[in-house]
C-alpha cells in the first residue's frame, strides 16, 4: 500500500511538471520581461569565416564603439575554447519604440592598414555576428523563391573590382507579450482561481513584452560626410536613407565610413520557448531517418551473424565436446581445428598489456562523457541558448569520469597481471595523461597558429593555466581514486589455465591485420550520413541541435562496434590464432582511419575554399584529435564486448 501511494504521489508531481510547461524553463534560460522604451543592448561576437575558420575580434575592424568603452561579457569556459569573445555594442534599443536614421558614428579615415585589412576580410567572406537577449541576429535570403536562413551578415562585399562595406544595417525585432505564471492555472481552475492570488499580479497592469527574434538586413550607402559633422552618436540623421539597391558606398583609403542603422518591433505569435525554433529548425529530417534505418539494417545483419556463432556453432560445439569420452574427443580435436586448440593461450597476456590497460581505460572515460553529454543535450539541458555549456558540460563529464578510467585500467592491469596489484598507481598515472597529454600536444600545436594570426580563438595564457590545474588538480587525483578502487576490488579469474610454452599460429590465408583494418567498413557506414551533418555545423558555421538522432546514432555505433569485434575475434579463434588482445580493439577502432579519411575528402570537396596552409593545419589537426577520441572510445567497445565473450566462451569449456 506504501509502494501505491508513492507511486501515486509520483504521478501527482510528473502531471503537474507537464501541466506547468508553459512556465518551465531549463536552467539558466528565463525569460526576460522588458517595458516599453526600455533600453536592449545588443552585443557583438568574433566574426567569422567558412572561407578561413579563424576567429577575430569584432573589434579589430574599424567599426564605432560604445561611448562607455568595450566590455567583455561575462564567459564561460565553453565559449572561451570556441573562440566566442563576447563585448558589448554601441547599438541600442528602446523596447517597442521604431527609429530610423540613426547616426552610429564616422570613424577616422582609413589608414593603410585598416584599408588593406577591410579588403583581406571581405575576400575572405567574413560574417558579423550580433546578439541581442542572447538570440543570435539572423538574415534571410531569397534565392529562387526559396528562403535561406543565416546567422550574422557579410562585413561587405566585392563589386567590380571595388570593395564595399555594409554600413547601414534595419533591424527587426520580434516581441511577444509577457504572459505572468500564475498558480491558479495549475492547481486547479473555476473557484480556484479566485481563491488562489495570481503570482505577480501587481504589476500585470504595465505591459511588458519579451525578445523572440532578432533579423538583420545590410545594406551599403552612401553618406554625406559633410552633414555629419556636428551630430553625435544616436542623433537624427539629416536626410532619409534608403537600402534600395545593395552596394552604392565603396571603400577608400582615406576616406572616412559612416554608420546608421534603424529598428523596427513587430508583435508576434511566436512563445517564447519557441523561439530558437528559426536557428534549430531541423532540415534534411529525412535523411536523419534514413541514416538510423541503414545503421540499423548493418545491426541486423551483424546480429545474425552473432546469433548464428552463439545459438549453433558455439552450442553445438560444445554440447559435442562434453557429450563425447575421452577418446573421441582426442580424436574430434584432430578433425576440428578450431577456438577450442587454443584453450591453452587464449589468456596469454598480450604484448604491451599496459599500454592496452591505459587506453581502454582512456576509450571509458571518453566514451562515458559523449554518452552523457549528448543524453543531457537530447533532453534540452544545454541548449545554445546557453553559449559554451556544450564544451563546458563535455570536460566537467570527462573529469568525473576519470574514476571510471582509473578503476577499469587497474582492474584491467591486475587480470593480466593474474591478481597482481603492483604497479597500479604508475597505471593510473599514465591513464591520466595518456589521452589528455595527446590532446594538450595537439591543441598547443594549433594555439601557435592562432596566435600568430591573432586570433581569437586562441586561447589566452591565463586559460592555460586554469585547464592545466583542472588537469592535475581534479582529473588527476579522481584517477588516481579509481585506479585505488581497481586495486582494491576483485580481479577477474580466468576460467582456464594458459601453458607454459605458447602454441604456434597456423599460417594464415589473409594478413589478420587486413581484415581487423576492414572490418571499420561496418561502424563507419552507420555513422557516416551523421557526420556529414556534425561536420557541416563545426566547420560551416550551422547550428547542430538534432541531439535525439545523434544519442540514437551512438548507441547503433556501440552495438555495431561490439558485434563487428566480437565476429572478429571468433573468426580468429577459429583458425587457431590466439592473439585477439590487440586486434579486438582495433577491429572496432579502426572506423577512425575512415573517418580521418572522410574529413580529408570533406576538406578537399566541401571546404574547397578554406584558404592559406594556417586554415588547413587548423582543420586537419583538430579532425587528428577528433579521431584519436574515436579510435580510443570505438576500440574499447570492441575490446570489452569481446573479452567477455571469449571469458564466456572459454568457462563453459570442461577440462580435466
Amino acid at each position: 500500500m506504501d509502494l501505491f501511494a508513492h507511486f501515486k504521489i509520483w504521478v501527482l508531481i510528473l502531471c503537474l511538471i507537464f501541466q506547468f510547461g508553459y512556465g518551465f524553463y531549463l536552467p539558466g534560460s528565463y525569460p526576460h520581461k522588458y517595458g516599453i522604451s526600455d533600453y536592449l543592448s545588443m552585443k557583438v561576437n568574433s566574426i567569422t569565416s567558412i572561407d578561413t575558420e579563424i576567429p577575430f575580434s569584432y573589434y579589430s575592424l574599424p567599426f564605432c564603439k560604445p561611448q562607455e568603452g568595450i566590455k567583455d561579457s561575462a564567459e564561460n569556459l565553453g565559449e572561451l575554447l570556441m573562440g566566442d569573445r563576447i563585448e558589448n555594442s554601441p547599438y541600442r534599443f528602446k523596447m517597442y519604440t521604431n527609429e530610423s536614421e540613426i547616426f552610429l558614428c564616422k570613424t577616422d579615415p582609413l589608414s593603410g592598414g585598416n584599408f588593406k585589412l577591410l579588403k583581406e576580410r571581405i575576400d575572405e567572406m567574413y560574417q558579423v555576428n550580433l546578439i541581442l537577449d542572447n538570440l543570435p541576429a539572423i538574415r534571410y535570403t531569397k534565392k529562387g523563391g526559396y528562403f535561406s536562413r543565416w546567422t550574422g551578415y557579410p562585413l561587405g562585399v566585392k563589386y567590380q573590382d571595388a570593395y564595399y562595406v555594409f554600413n547601414h544595417l534595419k533591424f527587426t525585432v520580434l516581441v511577444h507579450k509577457y504572459e505572468e505564471p500564475n498558480v491558479s492555472r495549475v492547481m486547479g481552475t473555476g473557484d480556484a482561481a479566485e481563491v488562489i492570488p495570481t503570482i505577480g499580479n501587481s504589476g500585470s497592469e504595465v505591459p511588458g513584452y519579451m525578445v523572440v527574434g532578432f533579423e538583420v538586413m545590410p545594406c551599403s550607402v552612401m553618406h554625406n560626410v559633410d552633414s555629419v559633422k556636428n551630430l553625435k552618436m544616436y542623433d537624427k540623421y539629416p536626410s532619409s536613407i534608403k537600402c534600395d539597391s545593395n552596394v552604392s558606398k565603396p571603400v577608400k583609403e582615406g576616406d572616412p565610413i559612416i554608420f546608421t542603422y534603424e529598428v523596427t518591433f513587430v508583435e508576434s505569435d511566436i512563445k517564447w520557448p519557441s523561439r530558437w525554433d528559426a536557428y534549430l529548425k531541423m532540415e534534411g529530417s529525412k535523411v536523419h531517418w534514413f541514416s538510423i534505418l541503414n545503421s540499423l539494417m548493418v545491426i541486423t545483419f551483424l546480429a545474425g551473424i552473432v546469433l548464428v556463432i552463439f545459438l549453433r556453432t558455439v552450442r553445438r560445439d560444445l554440447t559435442q565436446y562434453e557429450e563425447l569420452d575421452k577418446e573421441a574427443q582426442a580424436q574430434m580435436n584432430e578433425e576440428l581445428s578450431g577456438w577450442k586448440l587454443v584453450v591453452g593461450d587464449v589468456f596469454r597476456a598480450p604484448s604491451n598489456p599496459a599500454l592496452l590497460c591505459i587506453m581502454v581505460g582512456d576509450g571509458v572515460q571518453i566514451l562515458g562523457m559523449a554518452v552523457v553529454t549528448i543524453l543531457f543535450a537530447a533532453l534540452g539541458f544545454m541548449s545554445p541558448a546557453s553559449r559554451g555549456t556544450l564544451v563546458t558540460g563535455m570536460l566537467f563529464f570527462y573529469m568525473i569520469l576519470g574514476v571510471a578510467a582509473g578503476y577499469v585500467a587497474v582492474r584491467l592491469w591486475r587480470t593480466i597481471g593474474c591478481g597482481d596489484y603492483k604497479g597500479w598507481v604508475s597505471v593510473s598515472w599514465k591513464v591520466a595523461c595518456f589521452f589528455p597529454g595527446i590532446a594538450f600536444l595537439i591543441l598547443t600545436t594549433l594555439n601557435f597558429l592562432l596566435w600568430g594570426s591573432h586570433s581569437t580563438g586562441a586561447i589566452p595564457f591565463s586559460l592555460f593555466v586554469i585547464l592545466l590545474l583542472l588537469w592535475f588538480c581534479i582529473s588527476v587525483p579522481l584517477t588516481l581514486f579509481g585506479g585505488y578502487l581497481g586495486a582494491k576490488a576483485p580481479n577477474i579469474d580466468y576460467p582456464v589455465r594458459t601453458n607454459q610454452i605458447p602454441r604456434e599460429i597456423p599460417a594464415q590465408k589473409y594478413p589478420s591485420w587486413l581484415l581487423v583494418l576492414g572490418a571499420g567498413t561496418l561502424p563507419f557506414g552507420t555513422l557516416f550520413i551523421e557526420l556529414f551533418f556534425i561536420m557541416s555545423s563545426i566547420w560551416m558555421g550551422r547550428v547542430y541541435y538534432v541531439f535525439g538522432f545523434l544519442f540514437v546514432v551512438l548507441i547503433l555505433l556501440v552495438v555495431v562496434c561490439a558485434e563487428v569485434s566480437l565476429v572478429l575475434t571468433y573468426m580468429h579463434l577459429c583458425v587457431e590464432d590466439w592473439k585477439w588482445w590487440w586486434k579486438s580493439f582495433f577491429a572496432s577502432g579502426s572506423v577512425a582511419i575512415y573517418i580521418f579519411l572522410y574529413s580529408v575528402n570533406y576538406l578537399v570537396f566541401d571546404l574547397k575554399s578554406l584558404s592559406g596552409p594556417v586554415s588547413a593545419t587548423l582543420y586537419l589537426g583538430y579532425s587528428l584529435f577528433m579521431v584519436v577520441a574515436i579510435m580510443l572510445a570505438t576500440g574499447t567497445v570492441g575490446f570489452l564486448s569481446s573479452f567477455w565473450f571469449v571469458h564466456y566462451l572459454f568457462s563453459s569449456v570442461k577440462l580435466d
